[in-house]
């Protein structure tokens, strides 16, 4: 594990203490396991259009952005549809669940509830990260600092060896939360400690042999029993299509900026629906022009691209959105882009990530 510190104050986004973009405020909406009842959804999307952008903006974590806050309220709009029920807590409200697990989306509102309800919680940094994962291996690889995966307890992705039953699992995360707030130092994840030991004292489980557990992060686009999963491009989700989302019925906004949708969904949103869609496999921060660091119009140079492996472009070296999984990194520089370190000049970008996608093509056949 790193032993770096970092020293410089806490600046993640929240609904009170809000970013300041090239394009205006951004605010942080945290969302708990993901899940998100329509009429809370067409609040957010009535909010993107009278006070934002008009889109709201889905992050690797399940939560979502709102950009371009010029006009006040949204935190008064926020707190009357439910999605502020801890002020003093809510850019700790960080939790990731399986979207497809009912033991995990329970688990997840159980952890909300009881994490609001500690007050010294409230001073955990706004990076820390506990996850629920049913054990599909969907969220457990998302890099959380604390996460319940069928009765295992893992920190920092590792599997400590203690077994925890459900009944005990959101006793078992706020024990570990607490313990690194008494022990971090100026460490902001579980990564960052020397040492995790101290995290598990009076952790309530049995000890066994710690295991290499397998990972499966994502959730196929389509179908799945009576829901369906989609996906806006970019993780943009116009506040059109949110309400179209919210007819149709409640839903769980994923990590990997798809979302699950409860009931049927009206034909004609823009959503990808389709797996095979290419788009699927990109994603970018927000570039030029809402972010003033970036060095290029990520977005604008990805959607020109045809057929890809899994990349994710980024206009600065903060590489903000990135997935945890595996990816072609493609960093923009002044005059181009650094395709997993090889400099490749804009009008060679399309030409040089379909050559990386037929040779991972190859390989895969070739491994089957």
């Amino acid at each position: 594990m790193s032993t770096s510190a970092r020293v410089r104050a806490d600046a993640c986004p929240g609904v009170f203490a809000t970013h300041d973009a090239a394009d205006g405020p951004l605010a942080r909406v945290r969302l708990p396991g993901g899940a998100i009842t329509r009429a809370r959804l067409g609040a957010l999307a009535d909010a993107a259009d009278d006070l934002g952008d008009g889109a709201l903006h889905l992050t690797s974590r399940g939560n979502v952005q709102l950009r371009g806050v010029t006009r006040p309220g949204l935190a008064g709009r926020l707190s009357a549809a439910g999605l502020l029920p801890s002020p003093s807590h809510e850019r700790v409200r960080n939790i990731l669940a399986s979207p497809v697990s009912g033991v995990a989306q329970g688990l997840a509102a159980a952890l909300d509830k009881a994490l609001c309800a500690v007050p010294e919680l409230a001073e955990l940094p706004g990076r820390f990260l506990f996850a629920l994962d049913g054990g599909q291996g969907d969220v457990a690889g998302e890099g959380a600092d604390v996460c319940w995966r069928d009765g295992a307890l893992l920190l920092a992705g590792e599997d400590t060896g203690l077994r925890v039953p459900a009944e005990h699992a959101v006793a078992a995360l706020l024990s570990v939360a607490g313990a690194f707030l008494r022990t971090r130092g100026t460490a902001w994840r579980v990564s960052e400690l020397p040492d995790t030991g101290p995290l598990l004292k009076g952790v309530p489980g049995e000890t066994g042999e710690p295991r290499k557990f397998a990972v499966n992060p994502g959730l196929p686009i389509g179908p799945i029993g009576e829901a369906i999963v989609v996906a806006p491009v970019f993780g943009r989700l116009t506040s059109a299509q949110a309400r179209a989302i919210a007819k149709a019925g409640d839903a769980v906004v994923t990590p990997w900026r798809s979302i699950l949708v409860r009931g049927a969904l009206e034909a004609g949103t823009g959503l990808v629906t389709d797996p095979g869609a290419p788009s699927l496999g990109v994603s970018a921060c927000i570039g030029r022009p809402g972010c003033a660091k970036s060095l290029a119009d990520v977005r604008a140079d990805a959607a020109r691209v045809g057929r890809t492996p899994r990349v994710h472009f980024a206009g600065c070296e903060r590489r903000c959105g990135k997935p945890a999984r595996e990816h072609v990194d493609v960093l923009a520089t002044e005059d181009g882009y650094l395709v997993d370190g090889a400099y490749v000049p804009v009008g060679e970008l399309t030409e040089t990530l379909a050559t990386l996608a037929e040779k991972d093509s190859a390989e895969l056949k070739g491994q089957q």
